[in-house]
């Protein structure tokens, strides 16, 4: 049979789907995947001043700070996706959100002063790791980092892997956008994914079956602003200090929800053509881009039907 629950974590709603011999075991794995995504975020969250995120941004510039393996490798694997992206990827862009609001405070552009000051502070580069100590240290003070670009699909990840663990079966998994999903239901059929027409109002113009496989979305439409009629979207352009534009959404197809959610993001940065280039290159990855004409693009290997 199957069990779904939805919870708010993460800033957002996770919502959980498993595939079990009854109602009440279902229910248990349920809390135990959550409990896994409660871990995660309490590990990676810059908000949390008890987390080693936390206490790596209060020591910028200042030392290096232990952290576990887990983080470490994390953060190893941002720098990754940070080099094959050219830095469209960046999770030291946190200084940026001192700047730009989205909640629609802001009613006037930052100066060029201003965000040149915090694009100073800015640079993966700057990250200083040492496997043997197992330290991170940012070497510019003021810097943080920040894994809103990664950390929901991190958590999917994870919580997946859990009930892997434990035999369960199957089941999807949706922290935020960021999906991932193993098994089939239980009429054998496999997850669908519904990809929305953008001149369609909002309606899904064609399904994609998921197998084993993950999908996370970056958005335009989610959080945004308007100055001066002209609107902004939330993803920023770490190297420019900017708002990243010509893009209204991007969905990531990956194995892993980490891979799918960074590089959503990133060519959310990198715009139409290098990020398309850039899906063709990678094995196993796919992507649908909808531009700011609301025209849809594909990657090679995306057939919509």
């Amino acid at each position: 049979m199957t069990v779904q629950k939805t919870f708010k974590v993460m800033g957002g709603n996770f919502d959980i789907t498993v595939v079990s011999l009854d109602e009440e075991l279902g229910y248990i794995y349920i809390q135990e995947a959550l409990a896994e995504v409660q871990r995660i975020e309490k590990l990676i969250s810059s908000w949390d001043e008890a987390s080693e995120t936390s206490l790596i941004n209060r020591n910028a510039g200042v030392k290096p700070v232990k952290v576990s393996w887990e983080l470490f490798k994390l953060i190893e694997r941002s720098i990754q996706i940070s080099e094959i992206t050219n830095g469209a990827f960046d999770i030291t862009y946190t200084a940026l959100e001192d700047l730009w609001k989205f909640d629609g405070s802001m009613s006037s552009m930052p100066s060029n002063t201003e965000v040149k000051a915090v694009t100073d502070r800015i640079g993966y580069k700057n990250i200083v790791l040492n496997s043997k100590d197992q330290t991170v240290f940012l070497n510019k003070r003021d810097m943080r980092i920040s894994f809103g670009g990664i950390g929901k699909g991190f958590a999917a990840d994870k919580a997946k892997a859990l009930l892997v663990s434990k035999e369960v079966k199957a089941g999807i998994i949706n922290i935020g956008g960021d999906i991932t999903t193993w098994g089939t239901k239980t009429t054998g059929d496999k997850w669908l994914i519904g990809i929305v027409n953008p001149n369609g109002k909002g309606l899904v113009s064609s399904w994609l079956p998921i197998l084993e496989s993950s999908v996370a979305t970056s958005g335009g439409n989610a959080d945004y602003m308007i100055v001066n009629d002209k609107k902004y979207t939330h993803v920023l352009n770490p190297k420019t200090g900017y708002p990243s534009t010509g893009i209204i959404s991007v969905s990531v197809f990956a194995k892993s929800a980490e891979l799918s959610d960074a590089l959503a993001t990133s060519i959310f940065v990198m715009g139409l053509n290098s990020g398309i280039a850039l899906i063709n290159q990678l094995g196993d990855t796919e992507v649908i881009i909808v531009d700011e004409n609301n025209k849809m693009h594909k990657s090679n290997g995306i057939i919509l039907n």
